[in-house]
């Protein structure tokens, strides 16, 4: 269980990294904001990390190599990642490294507040 939990917010879009803040904030979530894949791997806030939020589609890094980057780092987080194009294709090599899920823009609020509650009970998201 987390006491301050933190999600990391990684969108290009500023208007979704807004919304998204505001919906994870009104769950009681502590909130980073990054505009980019390489921001984020570039902070030094990313070992008080509980969970990321981010899009797929990105200039420069992806979402997706984003990921396969802190793994090889050895960080392991819950990731939700979010898209406008979540092909099944995008669906599967999110899920093949180890993404919660990839969720259609614009975001369910409920599945969001469902999988970030999943998280904060200690669990990791992922279906039984």
């Amino acid at each position: 269980m987390y006491n301050n939990p933190i999600v990391s917010i990684i969108d290009d879009d500023e208007s979704v990294r807004v919304a998204t803040s505001s919906l994870v904030r009104s769950l009681g979530w502590d909130v980073r904001l990054y505009a980019s894949a390489e921001q984020f791997l570039a902070s030094d806030s990313i070992g008080a990390v509980t969970c990321i939020i981010s899009d797929v589609q990105m200039p420069g890094i992806s979402g997706l190599d984003m990921y396969r980057r802190l793994i090889e780092r050895g960080v392991t987080l819950p990731v939700i990642f979010i898209s406008a194009f979540a092909s099944d294709a995008v669906r599967r090599q999110a899920l093949d490294i180890g993404a919660m899920c990839v969720l259609s823009k614009p975001v369910d609020a409920a599945e969001v507040s469902r999988r970030l509650e999943t998280i904060r009970a200690g669990g990791d998201g992922m279906p039984a």
